[in-house]
């Protein structure tokens, strides 16, 4: 299974802006978001158009199942 981390951020100019991190570990912890969200706002690194992330608005992890199939070709 893939795990993403889904961050949204508000910015500067009060708009939202999301950010997202894939091959997240599954036992990610509360602490563990938090305190890479405060590292990227802190760090100042993404600049989206509508300006710098100010504020955490929320995150998620998204869990992925992909099943890949062998086809016969004809």
């Amino acid at each position: 299974m893939e795990y993403t981390l889904s961050m949204v951020f508000i910015t500067e100019n009060g708009l939202k802006s999301s950010l997202s991190v894939s091959g997240v570990k599954a036992n990610i912890t509360q602490a563990e978001v938090d305190t890479l969200m405060d590292t990227i706002i802190a760090k100042n690194i993404f600049l989206p158009d509508s300006g710098a992330l100010e504020k955490k608005e929320s995150a998620q992890l998204v869990a992925r199942t992909v099943t890949k199939y062998e086809v016969t070709k004809a």
